[in-house]
Parts: structure tokens; C-alpha cells; sequence
């Protein structure tokens, strides 16, 4: 559902110059336009739109903590703005100063999940963020509401030594009998003690409605329950009275905001 004003909002232009200095010379890139700006890539021979926010106070002479956020699947298509509109880009103009950082907003069309070629969609769109901007590679976060929580624990799956940290909100496991590549592997075991195993040394905090009438909140139970088995740093809001949408409560907190960019990846055994 498409919030009011969003033309009026979203920033729809983006640049980089080179200004000349006193001299004549090309001086050093600065940004001129921050907020929601229009990105691209080529993917599977189709052009996939999707936006980067680049906060108001960004230069290019420090590196910024990056959080890389997948919608629902209300959110799916191919004009790269909608997912901005619910969740975390909400969220971002209602509290801009809780924010200080890059948010990636990738799109998968409608006939994509972020399971299989919609996780090679996400990752090529920070991918090519992180070459575009000043980034700080330790301070990466991956987060998701929904079918875009389900992607985000694939996506850390698939990317165990990536992420600073995980935000997963109202998420699905369990997708057996759905025609959609599984969270893991079908060869690794039951979903939540292989993403635990895989997980256990990235911090987590899960966020799930006790009232979810669309995905059952015992799927985040389990999770959490085995996070904390194989002593993972696992944090669990159950929301009480809350439905399906517990995705405001969690990105309006100024703690969960501090959380995400407060953290930083622990370095791994080679």
C-alpha cells in the first residue's frame, strides 16, 4: 500500500561530481544529492531497479556502516521504489537522525521470493553499492519483514562471514510444499539448527507479533530457542497483541536502530 506523498518525499535523482578546484584540476568525487536515489544493475539480462539512501550528512572521507534491507511480498516489482515505502524506508523518514547510515533497498519482481536467484539479486545490489560509495565492509547488516525476513536468513546462509549483524522480523522457516527454494539446503538438516550452526557467531534479533495471523510466530520461536542452544547472541521481541505487522514497532525503535549500527563483525577463524 503505497503511503502518501512519496513522489513528494523520495528523492528520484542521483549524481556524483567532480568539482574543479582552484587550480582547474578535478578535485576530490563529492555527493550532491543524498535521501532515496535511483540505482541499477543488469541481472539475468533484465535491468533491476532499486534504491540506495545516502544520509544527509555522507563524505566520502569516512567509512559508513551499511544496512541491507529486503521487503515483503507486498513490495515485489520491477519500479525500484515501492520497497521503500514499508518498514525500514518508513522508518527512515520518520527518524532520520536514528539513521546514520547507507540502507540498500533491493527489488525482486513478481514472480520471484529471496530464496535462489532473488538472494543473487540482493547481493548484487549491495555489492555494487559498496563499490559506488564509502562503505565500512566490518559494519555490514542484513535485515528483512516477512518473505523479506525468510531472504534475509537465506541470504545470511548463503553468506555466513558477511554480516555485522541480522534483523529478522515475522519471518518464515518452514517452506515445505511451497514451489520456492528452502532456506537451506534440503541435504542440511532441520532449518533452524542448521541456520543456528551456520549463524552462531553473528548477533541476531528477532522481532515476531503473537497474534501473527499470516506466519505462525512459532517459526521465530524455534529460531530463537536455537540460537541460544548453540550460544549465539540472539535477542527475541514477541510483541504481544501484535498481528502480522510488527515490522513498525521494530525499525521506529530508536534502541533496535543503535543496535543494528552499533554492531561490528567478529573476526573469523581462517
Amino acid at each position: 500500500m503505497k503511503s502518501a506523498g512519496f513522489a513528494a518525499l523520495a528523492f528520484l535523482t542521483a549524481c556524483a561530481a567532480q568539482p574543479l578546484s582552484s587550480t582547474g584540476e578535478a578535485g576530490p568525487p563529492v555527493d550532491r544529492d543524498t535521501g532515496f536515489l535511483n540505482r541499477t544493475f543488469a541481472h539475468a539480462g533484465e535491468v533491476r531497479r532499486y534504491q540506495v539512501y545516502l544520509p544527509a550528512g555522507y563524505t566520502r572521507d569516512r567509512r559508513w556502516p551499511v544496512i541491507l534491507s529486503l521487503h515483503g511480498a507486498g513490495e515485489r516489482g520491477t519500479d525500484g521504489l515501492l520497497q521503500t515505502e514499508v518498514g525500514l524506508g518508513s522508518a527512515l523518514r520518520r527518524h532520520v537522525e536514528r539513521y546514520p547510515a547507507i540502507v540498500v533497498f533491493p527489488q525482486v519482481p513478481p514472480d520471484l521470493r529471496w530464496t535462489g536467484p532473488g538472494a543473487d539479486i540482493a547481493m548484487k545490489a549491495l555489492e555494487q553499492t559498496e563499490r559506488e560509495f564509502s562503505t565500512d565492509p566490518d559494519r555490514v547488516s542484513l535485515t528483512g519483514l516477512s518473505m523479506g525476513g525468510t531472504g534475509a536468513w537465506h541470504v545470511a546462509y548463503r553468506n555466513p562471514d558477511r554480516f555485522a549483524a541480522l534483523l529478522v522480523i515475522c519471518a518464515r522457516l518452514v517452506t515445505a510444499g511451497e514451489a520456492v527454494e528452502p532456506v537451506v539446503p534440503s541435504d542440511a538438516g532441520v532449518v533452524f539448527d542448521a541456520l543456528a550452526r551456520r549463524l552462531k557467531l553473528t548477533p541476531v534479533w528477532i522481532f515476531h507479533g503473537d497474534k501473527d495471523s499470516i506466519i505462525p510466530v512459532d517459526e521465530s520461536r524455534r529460531m530463537s530457542e536455537a540460537l541460544r542452544a548453540a550460544g549465539a547472541a540472539v535477542r527475541y521481541s514477541e510483541l504481544p497483541g501484535v498481528d502480522h505487522n510488527s515490522w513498525d514497532a521494530a525499525y521506529d525503535s530508536p534502541e533496535v536502530a543503535e543496535w543494528l549500527l552499533s554492531q561490528r563483525r567478529a573476526p573469523r577463524a581462517k
